[in-house]
């Protein structure tokens, strides 16, 4: 028997043309046919980064992009596309239902965060695991996402509980590691490998940030390890999605709100989805 055919709201399955998941939590406003979260084992790796980027990728290939921020504590999404200034809608539906109207950025992702319903972005989320999870649940079922092609999920670092809420509860597909290269951090992934594996969460590879510079000459320099992003995936086991180097220009348009245009502006990034799609 397929998860399918226990789910309680068949109707509202969000599954790949070739899956038999079923989502516990019910897509109830707009159907996703690919969900795909991104993680890292620790914080200040550029997860977020990776999350955003991906998706403008995915958007400039011509797909429906939504993204999810479930790092309900410490959320990013929102300055990464320069939408902090904004806030999302609460509606009500059949039965009071409450639904959640995602900001939408200029390229046309749509995104659903803490920090865009809060009534300020400096505002803390003071809550306990529990509560947490609850309101992680809603933000999935109870957003409008409409038709949507990729819905990325920004997922908080590490193997606590509200990854262990994503993992068991959401329909993901698949998940993204997100790593640097140093040995104690790529020793933190493998936790995360592991968990994943436990869970049987399949993971389509690791995405490398803060790789290498760019020189002049055209060498690349290794910065933070000698050990190459071919070998840290391998201690991983998993596939090298892409290797991303520091780069400035990214950075700026970061903090500046402008990495849309940014990355509408340049090739350098299409190779992180190639293995997504």
């Amino acid at each position: 028997m397929s998860k399918c055919d226990t789910c309680p709201s068949k109707s509202s399955c969000s599954t790949k043309s070739n899956s038999s998941q079923c989502s516990v939590l019910p897509i109830k406003h707009g159907t996703i046919k690919n969900i795909i979260g991104i993680i890292s084992g620790k914080g200040g790796v550029g997860k977020s980064t990776v999350t955003g980027l991906t998706a403008i990728e995915l958007t400039k290939a011509g797909y429906k992009v939504g993204v999810l921020d479930a790092d309900i504590t410490g959320p990013s999404m929102p300055r990464i596309f320069g939408i902090n200034k904004q806030r999302a809608e609460i509606g009500r539906g059949q039965g009071e239902d409450i639904i959640f109207k995602p900001v939408t950025t200029f390229s046309g992702i749509k995104v659903i965060s803490m920090n865009l319903l809060t009534e300020e972005e400096e505002q803390p989320v003071i809550w306990r695991g529990p509560v947490i999870n609850n309101v992680l649940n809603q933000l999935l079922s109870d957003t409008d996402w409409g038709d949507l092609d990729y819905l990325l999920i920004d997922m908080p670092p590490g193997t606590g509980d509200t990854a262990l809420t994503v993992m068991q509860s959401f329909p993901i597909q698949s998940l993204v590691i997100v790593s640097t290269p140093q040995d104690m951090v790529s020793m933190i992934v493998k936790k995360v490998v592991i968990m994943a594996e436990k869970l049987n969460v399949p993971i389509q590879g690791v995405v490398e940030n803060m790789s290498y510079v760019q020189c002049k000459c055209g060498e690349k320099i290794q910065v933070f390890s000698k050990t190459s992003a071919e070998e840290h995936a391998k201690y991983l086991g998993l596939e090298l999605i892409a290797e991303l180097p520091i780069d400035l220009d990214l950075s700026e348009a970061l903090g500046s709100g402008e990495v849309e245009r940014y990355i509408f502006s340049t090739t350098k990034y299409v190779n992180i989805i190639k293995k997504l799609v």
